[in-house]
This record gives structure tokens, sequence and C-alpha cells, in this order.
């Protein structure tokens, strides 16, 4: 394999080793799920650290049902998706549902972005944000 990615699988959560040049073909050894779907995975305390582990960096909106911005945004977060994938995977956290994450990673605002990488926080922003702004802001924090 030349210049291989580890990634998860958005369906399984199952690590996958896939040519970058192959990312938009690939499908999961385990599921056979398409590794890219064009859309956020939701993430989860089961399958967060496998996605967040990933050589491909990982943008995750850190949200809640009950934030005005945060349903303002989540348009703008699922068309990223699709323009940012395969360079990125994105993923939705509900801060509710899933307080350890957001505890661990001390989000106490909402909307926030953090960017990670190989288990790393590579950067973090803060609000809601037009998407060409947003895809700016994730290529540059990646780069």
């Amino acid at each position: 394999m030349t210049d291989p990615l580890t990634l998860a699988c958005p369906t399984c959560a199952t690590r996958n080793r896939v040519e970058r040049t192959r990312l938009t073909e690939g499908k999961c050894g385990t599921c056979r799920s398409p590794l890219f779907e064009g859309r956020p995975v939701e993430l989860t305390a089961e399958n967060f650290d496998k996605h967040a582990g990933s050589d491909l960096p990982l943008l995750v909106d850190f949200w809640a049902e009950w934030c005005g911005p945060c349903r303002q945004m989540a348009p703008t977060f699922e068309a990223a998706a699709g323009a940012l994938e395969p360079d990125f995977r994105l993923g939705k956290l509900d801060t509710e549902a899933q307080a350890t994450i957001a505890a661990r990673y001390a989000v106490q605002a909402i909307p926030t972005l953090i960017l990670f990488r190989n288990g790393r926080e590579l950067a973090r922003t803060m609000g809601a944000m037009p998407l060409q702004a947003l895809v700016g802001w994730a290529r540059q924090a990646a780069s």
C-alpha cells in the first residue's frame, strides 16, 4: 500500500487501512459500508476515540438540541461534510447525551468546533459560521 491512512468506518467504527488515492471508493472491511457518506457521523462514547484517533482529521461539532445557534448551524455543518470529504471526517456530538466527552474537552459553550487528528486536538473555535468560513477554517487549521 502506498501512503495508507487509518480511519474508522462511519457505520460500525471498525478501523480500516486505505490508500489515500482510494478514499472515495473505500468500503469497510467488516461491514462493507462506504467509508464516506457525505454527512457527519453521530459520535458517541463508544465510537468517539476510534474516529478521533484516525489519521484523517476529524472535525467535531459539539452541540445540543436546545441550542438555537446549534440548530441554525446544523445544515451548514451537513453541507461542509460534502465539501470536506474525503480529506476530513465530520462528526456531531450531542453534549447532553455525551456529557463525559464534552467534559473531557472542557466544552463550555456551544456550538464548539474542535479539529482532531491522531487523537490530538489541533484547533477549536466557537460559534456558528457560514459554510465558506467553516471550510476555510478547517482546511487552514489542518495544514
